[in-house]
């Protein structure tokens, strides 16, 4: 394996006169980062952009295991892919389908692009806020009225764990000869037991993206893409990603991909087998909350707007109590030493992994039963009704609008304007308005309430909350 390549080049005694230029002087730079792991391009180790060798076998042990006919490793993260997959299927003023919550990566790729959205938007969860999964029936509707879609992009699963019927959405978009693009960033994990959905690439998805630093053992900015079928074009896809990602990929990165694969090869069955009985023992715990409450765990399973659900996010919902989802989070951080992964106005969300202890689910399901008792969340919630976020009217494309100038104006005098510039929470990164899109009293109120509620919301030129930039 590549670990094992460059442990043996870095101990064969060599003299690094390459890059990188730490020279993995560890006596000179100390212990605790892997300089001595650290080598570039040389021969023996192949080339990303043009893998001929190990890095083509490790593609190979991926899409083996995933069941896809090729895949690309990405050491950029999945935006290097989502960008790579929308860039390759169409292109400058072309039109793309696209459900509403996806991630800025996405919305990224078509301004880059000059590309014309069309949006669907998920139904809203009342209980939560959260994002129901795609209906299959409203992409279809979708490409009826647009007869010259060429990609059709949705996120399955999302941020919270929502999955979508991938596989009927995927036989629409195929009656139309139209590919199928799944960001399933937060779904690497996915297709490896039973009780888990299936994985999008078994679903019918023509390009599926997957982050698997996100739920899987491996350093962060590691993920793949992968290709089913014909649609897809593989030849571009290569093409694009030699585009956007680095000529100098860490080979730390690619030897963490490379290890992670082979220990799903060895041994997924024990590991899922564990990660099972632990995600169904907190499930269990969850049924005794009175207060909080457990997405689609215990008692709350399973849910009508979702198809399917991952079980490996755990959902804390406060909308019955009078903490916020942000107050959630600071309360697990600051009194039970537990850090979420993010939080909203009405819940905080537990990304969980394969390498999770039965130690770290008993620490978070004493904790959520801790807060149920406290006397600081009994009294009925009125503090917690976020309204969803709006679907904003189109007035140009987010291309062009980013290339206009505008001003910066407080956010109530932009009412009626046209937005140049992206705003959004992160997490999840996905955007309440995009460069194009009218402001309007709604999101004005949206984002206000946001930064009320604790919210961490960026805009692409940072004067929020105090201004906005807009067209005038």
């Amino acid at each position: 394996m590549l670990c094992d390549r460059i442990n043996e080049y870095t101990s064969s005694g060599v003299y690094p006169m390459h890059m990188p230029g730490h020279k993995r002087n560890t006596e000179l730079l100390q212990q605790g980062l892997p300089y001595e792991l650290d080598v570039s391009e040389i021969h023996g180790f192949d080339s990303l952009n043009d893998p001929q060798g190990i890095l083509k076998e490790i593609a190979q042990i991926a899409a083996d295991i995933y069941g896809s006919d090729r895949a690309f490793l990405l050491v950029n993260g999945a935006t290097a892919g989502i960008l790579a997959a929308i860039g390759a299927h169409a292109g400058y003023g072309e039109k793309i389908l696209v459900a509403r919550n996806c991630h800025l990566s996405v919305y990224n790729a078509i301004a880059l692009f000059g590309l014309e959205p069309a949006y669907i938007v998920p139904d809203t969860d009342e209980a939560t806020g959260i994002m129901c999964s795609v209906d299959p029936s409203s992409v279809e509707s979708a490409l009826r009225s647009n007869k010259d879609i060429k990609l059709v992009v949705v996120t399955s699963p999302t941020y919270e764990g929502v999955v979508s019927d991938i596989g009927s959405i995927a036989a629409i978009a195929h009656k139309w000869d139209i590919p199928l693009l799944v960001d399933g960033a937060h779904g690497a994990h996915l297709g490896f037991s039973g009780q888990f959905p299936a994985s999008a690439i078994n679903e019918g998805a023509d390009v599926a993206v997957m982050s698997l630093h996100k739920t899987l053992p491996t350093l962060t900015q590691c993920a793949l893409l992968h290709v089913c079928g014909t649609r897809a074009d593989a030849c571009e896809l290569s093409r694009l990603l030699a585009v956007f990602q680095t000529t100098s990929p860490s080979y730390v990165l690619m030897a963490s991909i490379d290890r992670c694969l082979r220990l799903l090869s060895s041994d997924k069955d024990k590991l899922f087998y564990e990660y099972e009985r632990n995600l169904g023992w907190f499930s269990l715990k969850a049924e005794s909350l009175r207060n909080l409450s457990v997405l689609c765990k215990g008692n709350d399973n399973p849910h009508p707007g979702f198809f399917a659900f991952d079980p490996g996010k755990i959902v804390a919902v406060t909308k019955k109590t009078a903490l916020s989802g942000f107050e959630l989070a600071d309360i697990l951080r600051e009194v039970h030493k537990i850090e979420m992964e993010m939080a909203c106005a009405d819940y905080s969300v537990a990304l969980t992994s394969i390498c999770d202890t039965a130690d770290g689910f008993s620490r978070l399901a004493n904790a959520l039963a801790s807060i149920d008792r406290s006397s600081k969340i009994l009294c009925a919630a009125t503090v917690n009704e976020m309204q969803k976020s709006p679907l904003p009217v189109q007035a140009e494309t987010p291309y062009s609008a980013l290339k206009r100038r505008g001003r910066f104006i407080p956010p109530e005098d932009s009412i009626g304007l046209v937005s140049l510039e992206y705003i959004w929470a992160y997490p999840p990164g996905i955007p309440i308005i995009a460069p194009g899109e009218v402001i309007d009293a709604e999101i004005v109120s949206y984002v206000r309430r946001l930064i009320r509620e604790g919210a961490n919301l960026k805009s692409t030129r940072g004067r929020l909350p105090e201004l906005i930039y807009a067209a005038w």
